[in-house]
């Protein structure tokens, strides 16, 4: 009995809504197990190791495709593409979410980056003149003002946090890398995008750390006890989340994909209880209630779209379309 697509998307975004929760929770187990007064997963060093982690586990299951024949297809304009693909989707956003994990509680981190979908949608629209119907405008607009929401009700006056500013740019970076993916890297094969993106991200980040803070600032990134934990967590929720995410693209439609990312914000919160115990405060209520109105807009109108919104998407640009906080 082969195992529906659809369960697969759906494991991939329990995954991918418990990442937020599970860094945190990590980053609190290293808080009880200092070493010198240091927390050896700090969310530097957590993020700098599992990147690391992840890419050796992408390399040992995509090796086939990295041949230099298949490497020699791809020309100088998709190179550039990957490049800033992964400048954005793969250093920039993560750092940025690391930080507002840092700063701001979890359930933020989670309704604030649903601006990402109405942002790409507005990007779509302007750039590539794609054509959608009142329901999905609707749907952005009810979301964004729900995130929007979830923000202002819980500053004082109209200042903004450093932890919801970092997730907010976070959002607008991965929304611009998911455009630049749709036009230019529909042909790139899978293996290649993956890697490509994990590589350049993970060294991106340790030069601009190492040129900010000094080497001085992963003192702890040979801690085996950080090791044991961001293999762990790169196997099962970098990895294991993408895998499974991959496995439901290959015989599933935009429309079912697009209803997959849409309970992200639910997995997210349900992760943030039942991992951390963070209850979702009044302001988180009312911007959650938006957005899921948002969303349920949202897919009217994906339903209501021809048959052509409903084919299936090239793989290479599906990175991109996992909306929020992929561990990565």
């Amino acid at each position: 009995m082969q195992f529906p697509s659809r369960a697969y998307l759906a494991i991939a975004t329990l995954i991918f809504g418990a990442a937020n929760a599970v860094t945190r929770q990590l980053h609190t187990l290293g808080a009880q197990h200092l070493v010198e007064g240091r927390n050896p997963i700090s969310f530097c060093n957590s993020l700098f190791v599992g990147n690391l982690c992840a890419l050796i586990v992408l390399i040992l299951i995509y090796h086939r495709e990295l041949n230099a024949q298949r490497l020699k297809r791809i020309t100088w304009k998709d190179w550039m593409a990957l490049t800033i693909v992964a400048l954005l989707g793969g250093a920039l956003a993560p750092a940025l979410i690391f930080s507002g994990l840092e700063l701001t509680a979890v359930n933020n981190v989670v309704l604030i980056g649903r601006i990402e979908p109405p942002i790409a949608l507005a990007l779509s629209v302007w750039l590539l003149r794609a054509k959608v119907n009142i329901w999905v405008v609707a749907g952005a607009i009810a979301a964004f003002m729900g995130a929007a929401l979830t923000v202002l009700l819980q500053q004082v006056g109209f200042s903004l946090g450093k932890g919801e500013l970092a997730i907010a740019i976070a959002a607008l970076a991965l929304a611009v890398s998911a455009i630049i993916s749709k036009v230019q890297l529909s042909r790139i094969p899978l293996g290649i995008f993956s890697v490509f993106r994990m590589l350049v991200g993970t060294l991106v980040f340790f030069c601009v750390v190492l040129k900010l803070y000094g080497v001085e600032h992963f003192m702890d990134v040979f801690s085996p006890f950080l090791w044991q934990w961001m293999l762990v967590y790169s196997a099962v929720i970098v990895v294991g989340g993408q895998l499974a995410w991959f496995m439901g693209l290959r015989k599933s439609t935009a429309s079912e994909v697009s209803l997959a990312n849409s309970f992200n914000p639910i997995a997210g919160i349900l992760g943030a209880y039942f991992i951390l115990g963070e209850v979702p405060n009044m302001a988180q209520y009312i911007g959650g209630s938006l957005i899921l109105l948002g969303i349920v807009l949202g897919q009217i109108g994906i339903s209501r779209m021809s048959d052509r919104a409903a084919t299936r998407m090239p793989v290479a640009i599906a990175m991109d379309m996992e909306v929020g906080f992929k561990g990565v």
